[in-house]
């Protein structure tokens, strides 16, 4: 089976499900924030899930808007899923929130 083309910053809904602990759950957007070379070739992605229970004062969180919806991309919740867990997609990641994006990844997650 070929797996469909998955775009860097693209939103696309995913089930989270089955989680464990404090994971976000559920199916919900998320961003896909691995990069295209890895998409290409894994079976996994690393996403980013969306929230609408915004947290205006948490420095790991971006707001954004997601079909018309206020929301947060939840950096403190980065995890790699499976490809079989994308569903449709549903938009892709404005430029300059998507800068924001990977410079708060390297923040929290780089040297």
């Amino acid at each position: 089976m070929r797996i469909r083309e998955i775009e860097r910053y693209g939103i696309y809904f995913a089930n989270l499900d089955p989680i464990r602990g404090n994971e976000i759950a559920k199916t919900r957007p998320v961003i896909i924030v691995s990069r295209d070379e890895m998409n290409r070739f894994l079976d996994a992605v690393v996403v980013c899930p969306l929230t609408t229970r915004l947290q205006p004062r948490w420095r790991s969180r971006i707001q954004c808007m997601c079909a018309g919806r206020k929301a947060e991309i939840a950096i403190d919740q980065i995890r790699t899923i499976s490809k079989v867990r994308l569903g449709k997609k549903l938009a892709q990641l404005d430029a300059a929130v998507a800068a924001r994006l990977r410079h708060l990844i390297t923040e929290m997650y780089g040297e």
